[in-house]
């Protein structure tokens, strides 16, 4: 009887250390790359490299794949792409709504940022457009805002042409006497405000935060009607306007993605970063002339105790 208990308790430790060796060794699921989406903004870069880079620390084979920040969600749901670390929901195309609906797009989370986006404009600005920062102010005096492209109209910087046409739809929806001008890239729109504000010349841009252009310059919002839930960019009417629906940040997956590599799922879905660490990423990168890559080895190296609750939370 005591060989029989003593058998059936080796078999019993034999099993357990089976069935646990079998976990670890199943991370990683696959030798295969995980495709991470890369867009062209530098926050965005911070966010996705730190996370590939973690993932590589887990034993994954990482690659980085550009695709614009619309563009990209059609390769999500075909499950050509993997996962985006920060997508601006205030951004998205019907695509991504329906993705969504189908499953085929996974909404993992909110990534942890307090985002903030419209049109900003340097302070003296103010004495040129009496009225401002009300919005209606901007009626009266565009052509304090233009520029020879665009005389009588007021010159308005928007998003890159990928990124969508919100600022040229509030414009066409509310009659506004401005001309929307796509930026070429974020870095295009960044060099525009910096040459302006060095010559003290007029400009109004759409813009986001959080972005390190706001540790160093001052910049007013331009502010619009309170509304009761979201706003309605295309539909807004002159007197009534709203402006800008504000986002929230989140990660989404490929539907793929959640099934092949379900402990990297997890590891996303527990991945979070706040203003302060792009804000500190974005200065560093592109004020301070510190390569990305450099950037995040050194943030890695000096946060070890956040970045191991990631791993944890996708070991569990």
């Amino acid at each position: 009887m005591k060989k029989l208990f003593l058998g059936f308790l080796i078999g019993f430790f034999s099993l357990t250390l089976s069935i646990n060796s079998a976990f670890s060794s199943s991370i990683p699921e696959s030798q295969d790359p995980i495709k991470i989406v890369i867009n062209d903004w530098t926050g965005q870069h911070v966010s996705t490299k730190i996370a590939g880079e973690v993932l590589k620390k887990m034993g994954y084979n990482v690659e980085y794949v550009s695709a614009g920040a619309l563009p990209m969600l059609a390769a999500i749901a075909a499950g050509d792409l993997d996962f985006v670390t920060e997508v601006w929901t205030n951004n998205v195309n019907q695509f991504y709504h329906d993705g969504i609906a189908s499953g085929d797009i996974i909404l993992v989370g909110e990534l942890g940022l307090s985002p903030q986006e419209g049109w900003i404009y340097p302070p003296y600005m103010e004495e040129k457009c009496p009225g401002l920062p009300n919005y209606m102010a901007l009626y009266d005096c565009a052509m304090a805002f233009g520029k020879p492209d665009t005389f009588p109209n007021g010159r308005l910087i928007t998003y890159p042409a990928d990124w969508g046409t919100r600022s040229k739809d509030v414009v066409a929806a509310i009659d506004m006497p401005y001309i929307p001008i796509a930026g070429g890239s974020e870095g295009a729109m960044v060099a525009e405000l910096e040459g302006a504000i060095k010559k003290n010349e007029p400009v109004i841009s759409m813009f986001w935060q959080p972005h390190w252009i706001f540790a160093k310059h001052e910049f007013n919002w331009v502010e619009w009607n309170p509304v009761d839930g979201p706003c309605e960019e295309e539909t807004q009417k002159k007197d009534t306007a709203c402006g800008f629906e504000q986002a929230q940040v989140v990660k989404i997956s490929s539907k793929q993605f959640k099934e092949k590599y379900p402990h990297a799922f997890k590891f996303l879905d527990a991945y979070t970063l706040n203003n302060d660490i792009e804000n500190l990423g974005m200065l560093e990168i592109d004020v301070n002339g510190k390569k990305l890559e450099a950037w995040v080895d050194e943030w890695i190296a000096g946060n070890e105790s956040v970045w191991q609750a990631w791993i944890d939370a996708a070991k569990s």
